[in-house]
């Protein structure tokens, strides 16, 4: 998976990859996907949501350009793979999930990982974690219209944040945002398809 899917296309950050070579992402599937665990693509998972193909959780992971004392946000916990991946490299990862049942199965799978660095909450990503804030990285898991305020506000200075932007069911954006000085500035990375950022 990650010499074929990510070093060939790009994904080259030596903490990143060797995130990814340690999470066993077939423990976070369903168990009639195991054997499409590690393939090229996104699989879903219960509640209409999906577990992102290897490549965009290597990209998206890469861009934030994390490190070992970096503490980061993200939304849209899901089945806790991309959870685990960032719990790989940063001292902590706070994640929001707004799916009671999705929550539960993603912590009890990080907790049977072992995995000390992880805070989970449920509720609306949206609104972000200002307990915890500010954020050395922000990385959303589901599409929104607009940057939500909040994210913005509890990014940290510098920051940086990663987050699809587009219509349900059309093609999105990601875009990759950055927090300098006071300075907002985005850049657009390639076109993504996720499940849309729900705020009830």
């Amino acid at each position: 998976m990650v010499d074929e899917q990510l070093l060939r296309r790009g994904v080259n950050d030596a903490s990143v990859l060797a995130a990814m070579r340690t999470v066993p992402r077939h423990r976070f599937v369903r168990p009639v996907d195991i054997d499409q665990a590690y393939g090229d693509y996104p699989l879903s998972i219960d509640y209409e949501q999906t577990i992102s193909q290897p490549f965009i959780v290597g990209s998206m992971t890469q861009e934030l350009q994390l490190d070992t004392d970096s503490r980061v946000l993200e939304i849209g916990t899901g089945c806790g793979y991309q959870t685990a991946v960032l719990a790989e490299i940063v001292q902590h990862v706070f994640s929001i999930e707004r799916i009671p049942d999705l929550l539960r199965t993603a912590n009890d799978c990080l907790k049977d990982l072992e995995y000390t660095n992880i805070t989970l909450m449920l509720g609306n990503g949206a609104l972000g974690w200002e307990q915890h804030a500010p954020f050395d990285g922000i990385l959303v898991t589901a599409a929104a219209m607009e940057i939500p305020p909040a994210l913005l506000q509890q990014l940290a200075d510098p920051g940086r944040m990663v987050i699809p932007i587009g219509p349900e069911n059309f093609n999105q954006d990601l875009v990759l945002i950055k927090k300098r000085y006071g300075k907002i500035t985005q850049r657009i990375l390639y076109g993504v398809r996720f499940v849309p950022l729900k705020t009830n």
